[in-house]
């Protein structure tokens, strides 16, 4: 039934999915991901208009999700930085971000998540909170904590 599903209608939702898009390698993509996820869920569509109907609501969904995808990125700028002066500056700030990232690796999953959310990503508490699905309190005391053992590390290394 998928074999014939997916012969019948590949091109149509394709074509969907390109006057959303914009794009044929996202909207192949988009379709691709919506047959995955109807195969996930293949056992409790029975009927195949449910099935057409699903998949499309699926091609809108994902279509939607790839311009906000789009959008954020074309939106990024990153922030401007000054380069270091010299081979020494060059040198320490290597040396810095090792040792940074060596302390990152000694945190737990959920203070790494966290710190690397918040500070690298740029995230607030609330973004962070809804990304990991904790609560915004537990955001803030996991990146306290967080600090403090990335202090203690930090402190032993020098």
């Amino acid at each position: 039934m998928l074999d014939e599903l997916y012969a019948a209608h590949r091109l149509s939702l394709i074509r969907l999915a390109i006057l959303l898009v914009d794009d044929l390698a996202s909207a192949e993509d988009v379709v691709q991901d919506a047959f995955a996820a109807y195969v996930a869920r293949a056992p409790r569509v029975a009927d195949s208009s449910a099935a057409l109907a699903y998949l499309r609501t699926s091609v809108v969904n994902g279509s939607r999700s790839a311009l906000r995808r789009r959008r954020t990125a074309r939106a990024y700028q990153p922030p401007h930085q000054t380069g270091p002066d010299g081979p020494d500056e060059l040198a320490v700030l290597g040396e810095e971000h090792r040792e940074v990232l060596a302390a990152l690796d000694r945190l737990g999953t959920r203070q790494r998540e966290v710190v690397v959310l918040r500070y690298w990503s740029g995230l607030s508490e609330a973004e962070i909170a809804s990304t990991l699905d904790i609560s915004r309190g537990a955001v803030k005391s996991t990146a306290s904590r967080a600090l403090d053992v990335l202090e203690k590390i930090l402190e032993g290394t020098r």
